[in-house]
């Protein structure tokens, strides 16, 4: 005899409910039918499943493990209803998106433009920060993360990898000369930080900066200028390099990019439609070269 998938969900409302009559007003059936069903099940199957007294119900060791396993089949089965039901939701209210400076000003722009123009009822607030922020304690309903990510209770869809590279204008490389991995300290370097260390070939080295810029612009703009060597990600660099006003040195690392909410079952209309527009709309970055 086969096993009915909605006998299945009645016996895991029957467990949780406690009694045949609670499960049959929670599903709108008569107790008899419940009772029934439940019997039906356990002769489907060739085993007891619950134990029925005048005072109480409960499940057998059999039934315990079978509730086990039915009650996480009956909760794939709402998170597919809901994601079905979402599929005909229009996106409506406020979304709050947080990104880092630099990857908001290069994608973002045509992401929430396709969104309000596809969905006019929705409204969106972006604000960018490169601190790392709190989803859900600062009400955000997703963020750009550019790096490692530590928060493992957050849903994650990855949208590239970053990309930096060593790069020096090609009149500082014919006046200083060319630097490798083992030479980087002794030349004349841009960085983003005063203690900054820059990561090459698997060393850590000081770096002892004659210009100190907390924009990657400012220090990609001053490499070209011929300040120094600057170590800065390709969305940056990328234009400068491809029409010779810098010249790739190195690689220097490469770090994922994740677009981050807190859950997915249950998805926001709202939440569920941006993402989506974010994978369909940006192009992951390429390597250099």
């Amino acid at each position: 005899m086969d096993v009915a998938l909605s006998d299945m969900l009645l016996f895991v409302s029957v467990v949780r409910e406690g009694s045949f009559t609670a499960a049959a007003r929670q599903l709108g059936v008569t107790k008899q039918s419940v009772s029934e069903r439940v019997a039906r099940l356990e002769a489907a199957l060739g085993v007891r499943l619950l134990e029925r007294t005048t005072r109480a119900l409960r499940p057998t060791v059999a039934g315990s493990r079978y509730f086990e396993r039915c009650s996480t089949i009956a909760g794939l089965v709402e998170e597919a209803n809901v994601e079905a039901r979402e599929q005909q939701v229009e996106p409506t209210g406020l979304l709050r998106v947080s990104a880092p400076y630099l990857y908001g000003r290069r994608f973002l722009a045509p992401v929430v433009a396709a969104y309000l123009g596809q969905h006019p009822s929705a409204r969106v607030e972006v604000v960018l920060t490169d601190r790392r922020i709190h989803l859900v304690e600062e009400g955000f309903d997703l963020c750009v993360r550019v790096g490692p990510l530590d928060d493992s209770f957050m849903a994650a869809r990855k949208l590239g990898e970053g990309h930096t590279y060593f790069v020096a204008s090609p009149a500082f490389v014919a006046e200083h000369g060319r630097p490798t991995p083992e030479t980087l300290h002794a030349f004349r370097s841009v960085a983003t930080r005063a203690d900054e260390r820059w990561d090459v070939g698997g060393r850590s080295i000081p770096v002892e900066p004659v210009l100190v810029a907390n924009d990657f612009e400012i220090a990609c703009a001053c490499a070209v200028a011929g300040v120094g060597v600057a170590l800065v990600p390709s969305i940056v660099c990328r234009d400068a390099v491809e029409d010779g006003r810098l010249e790739v040195l190195f690689a220097g690392s490469a770090v994922p990019v994740h677009v981050l909410y807190p859950s997915r079952r249950q998805l926001p209309a709202r939440v569920r439609v941006f993402v989506a527009c974010m994978g369909a709309l940006i192009t992951p970055m390429r390597p250099l070269g």
